[in-house]
């Protein structure tokens, strides 16, 4: 990809667009927890947890930087599931907000859609912020219903089966698995795969994918970050993805999944099992309510177009697209 230019920002010379290289990282990081904690006025939002080095690791690609003056001022990253595509964290050093750099780095994110060929693109922000709604509005993105990023202590359920995850399946078996897992995905969302985020947590050591066998094939599954480094930080599991086959009984099937996310956890020595919910799927919202999830941090999804996807009552999902 070429480098594109915008014009000057009030405090230097032009904004620069190119990928991220891997010399990049640690600045962007910074860059990451410094924005973030700006803007929310904390220390540091993050803390152990990663979401640059994952996501460049998943795929550099889809990773951009922007500088001015060759300094790094921010960066932005795409995640491609398929039919679905979102992007984040957009990051931009606060010395340089609201000088155009986080549209310039808007631009190369919707090449990446347009060459993946996604029917349902998204995003996390916050709903408190007519700024960033209106950036995103401009690239035809739609605030639709709330996500909640909840959150419970970790309890181990004697009454769990033992556990099947991904990384626990021979390499023989793993094909199987992955088509078995798209066939699910398939049918929740035409054309969503997972496959990327399965083999990025395995390859990585992020944590693993919970699979939950049925009777007539493949129940549920959800991709689960463990721990410092990963994206859910020390002490966590936190649910990145998951979803059940939907259909009669997919409640309970739902309900079994969160069982073999906190069985995960338990195992892992984690306290903590996170996991963002959508609140236009209100069946799987209360039903973690009642298992006393908690809401920790809330935003808006976007959508473009403005439809709801797979953020239906009958769907039952985990996701949050930060």
């Amino acid at each position: 990809m070429t480098t594109q230019e915008t014009g000057p920002t009030s405090g230097g010379g032009p904004v620069s667009v190119r990928p991220l290289r891997e010399a990049d990282l640690d600045r962007a990081d910074e860059i990451v927890r410094v924005a973030f904690g700006t803007f929310l006025g904390v220390p540091d939002p993050f803390g152990s947890a990663d979401y640059v080095r994952t996501r460049f690791a998943a795929d550099p690609h889809a990773a951009f930087a922007a500088t001015v003056d060759g300094e790094l001022a921010g960066s932005n990253f795409a995640t491609n599931w398929g039919s679905v595509g979102f992007f984040g964290p957009l990051t931009v050093r606060p010395d340089l907000w609201d000088h155009g750099v986080g549209k310039s780095l808007m631009e190369p994110i919707m090449d990446c859609f347009e060459s993946w060929g996604n029917s349902h693109l998204g995003l996390f922000t916050f709903s408190h912020s007519p700024k960033h709604l209106e950036l995103y509005r401009r690239y035809g993105f739609w605030p639709r219903f709330l996500t909640a990023v909840m959150r419970k202590q970790v309890a181990a359920r004697n009454s769990v089966p033992a556990l099947v995850t991904y990384g626990g399946l021979s390499a023989v078996e793993r094909p199987d698995y992955l088509n078995a897992c798209r066939a699910l995905t398939d049918a929740v969302y035409e054309g969503l795969d997972l496959e990327r985020e399965i083999l990025a947590a395995h390859a990585q050591d992020l944590g693993d994918t919970v699979l939950l066998p049925g009777e007539s094939g493949l129940d549920g599954l959800a991709v689960c970050h463990c721990g410092p480094g990963s994206e859910a930080g020390a002490d966590v599991c936190f649910v990145k993805f998951g979803a059940v086959r939907p259909g009669r009984e997919a409640g309970d099937r739902f309900e079994r999944l969160l069982d073999a996310c906190e069985q995960l956890a338990a195992e892992r020595g984690l306290g903590q099992l996170d996991a963002g919910m959508n609140l236009g799927r209100p069946d799987a919202y209360q039903r973690m309510v009642a298992r006393g999830f908690r809401t920790g941090l809330q935003g808006v999804t976007m959508h473009r177009p403005n439809e709801p996807g797979y953020s239906h009552p009958d769907a039952y999902v985990i996701d949050d697209w930060r």
